[in-house]
């Protein structure tokens, strides 16, 4: 992660203003630009894009992947009756 100072703050606020980022968007965080004129402070965060995942119904569950089902939940699922329109 990168953090870019354009003027001068405290060591301390600059930490908070990091922490303050962590705790928002967690490990997504790329980097912070602060931009500092006079008593005001804008902040830039760069996130990093979260991929989608697709969640669907099976079986009465919303799932996203069938990866941590067992053997009974796959043969539910491979056994059900899909029905279609017409």
């Amino acid at each position: 992660m990168f953090v870019s100072v354009n003027g001068h703050i405290s060591q301390e606020e600059k930490q908070a203003y990091i922490q303050r980022g962590q705790e928002q968007f967690g490990s997504n965080l790329d980097g912070i630009i602060i931009d500092v004129d006079g008593d005001e402070v804008e902040l830039h965060y760069q996130v990093r894009s979260t991929r989608f995942e697709r969640i669907r119904r099976i079986t009465g569950y919303l799932v996203g992947d069938m990866g941590k089902w067992n053997n009974a939940k796959r043969a539910e699922e491979r056994d059900r009756v899909r029905h279609g329109i017409g």
